[in-house]
């Protein structure tokens, strides 16, 4: 995967003109922008697969009882992570204003995921084992291991749409969503789409859940990015989606702009198999290169949405990149985390964290994480906690995805100039 565009004149800005979301707050971007402005967490205890047997028994599942009825005629046999993908895209699909048409033979499909259909491979399994130990009279359906594939949600979308262009699938543990909208984002700068539908989904499962346990990375408690008590991340599910275009073309149909795409970049560790380099090295790397992709000072960002797991190496690591990029200044940062209220989403994490990230600069405020628990002295860093921070300028923003293996991603949106929100 390329790094970074480092073309000096660009042909196209690239702006947002659609945002969807499926979260542990509900099944679009209203409810979950709520949730999130709330700092209250949606983790908690939950009953999508028995986990009576881990150390840990939280994480933040999705209320499927709130789902929409799926459309008459549509095939049912879709995972949940599919599912999610598929409302998400609708939803950002109907605000950038973009139904049916011949605009879709030029868009393509960029999405993050890191387990797809394994949920659904997962229960086929144990129907099987019942089947042949007695306890169940037939065997399982193979139809349930259609989607079990990890590039499924990208594909249910595209098939949902009727995409012509690429569809492809971004898989780097917890950098997915975050590197999946990068490529996006170098796609419809180059021209090779008009349109990009990009984001991620990923749904809770016992392999993430049993893993993460056996690593001893989740904290028992609901996670607590950048606290002083901090034991492990919490594990989310949900999607997130944002469509990409060039502005001419939303301004053309006289549709508004939400942001501006800046600038992308992605690094690797190259360190250690699940710890970040202690110094955040990697991670100041991407955040740098994405700057320069953006045309940005370090001094022109305003707030932080970083990747915060909550895990006590991750989160310093982070705090270091912070500090080496930003200076003294990382002091003063405003930096939130989305995991805090919504879990972990691992291979969608960052694209539902570009979607909050992309709320904040509408709004002019970022959106907190829950007061409770004292900060780490050792991070540096400005929380915001408890209640929503407005801003005296929301210009641009950061959004961090640090993945294990080292795999790092950094995104940085813009608010569109004024010249730039209204159609001549």
């Amino acid at each position: 995967m390329p790094r970074v565009d480092r073309a000096p004149a660009r042909p196209r800005t690239v702006v947002v003109s659609g945002l969807g979301a499926v979260t542990p707050f509900g099944w679009n971007v209203p409810s979950t922008w709520n949730g999130l402005r709330s700092g209250k967490t949606s983790i908690g205890p939950f009953d999508r697969f028995d986990h009576s047997g881990y150390r840990t028994h939280v994480a933040a599942q999705v209320d499927l009882a709130r789902a929409a009825p799926r459309p008459r005629g549509k095939p049912a046999r879709i995972s949940l992570a599919d599912r999610y993908a598929v409302c998400a895209a609708r939803e950002a699909l109907s605000q950038a204003g973009l139904g049916g048409g011949d605009w879709t033979r030029r868009a393509g499909v960029y999405f993050g995921s890191s387990t797809g259909g394994m949920l659904e491979n997962e229960r086929y399994f144990e129907a099987l084992l019942a089947a042949e130990g007695g306890a169940r009279r037939r065997l399982p359906r193979m139809s349930i291991l259609a989607p079990q594939q990890y590039n499924a949600p990208g594909d249910a979308v595209a098939r949902e749409i009727g995409i012509g262009g690429p569809v492809q699938t971004v898989s780097a543990a917890c950098a997915s969503g975050g590197m999946a909208i990068g490529d996006a984002l170098r796609a419809v700068r180059s021209g090779e789409v008009e349109t990009a539908i990009t984001g991620g989904s990923d749904s809770l499962c016992r392999l993430t859940y049993a893993g993460f346990n056996a690593l001893r990375s989740v904290d028992e408690r609901p996670c607590r990015p950048f606290r002083k008590d901090r034991a492990g991340l919490s594990i989310g599910e949900g999607a997130g989606v944002i469509v990409l275009e060039p502005l001419e073309r939303v301004l053309a149909r006289g549709a508004r702009p939400l942001a501006v795409a800046a600038g992308e970049a992605a690094t690797c560790d190259a360190y250690h198999m699940t710890a970040p380099h202690p110094l955040g090295a990697g991670a100041a790397e991407a955040i740098g290169a994405a700057l320069a992709d953006a045309q940005l000072d370090p001094g022109e960002i305003d707030f932080v949405n970083a990747h915060g797991t909550g895990t006590p190496l991750n989160d310093l690591a982070e705090c270091e990149a912070l500090a080496s990029v930003f200076g003294e200044r990382a002091r003063e940062l405003p930096v939130t985390s989305t995991k805090s209220l919504v879990g972990h989403l691992l291979g969608s994490a960052g694209a539902v964290e570009a979607v909050a990230t992309i709320l904040c600069l509408v709004a002019g405020e970022v959106h907190p994480m829950p007061a409770e628990g004292e900060s780490d002295p050792a991070i540096g860093v400005q929380l915001v906690l408890g209640s929503p921070l407005k801003l005296k300028r929301a210009r641009h923003a950061l959004s961090t995805s640090l993945a294990f293996g080292g795999a790092n991603a950094a995104l940085i949106f813009s608010r569109p100039r004024p010249e730039d929100r209204d159609a001549d």
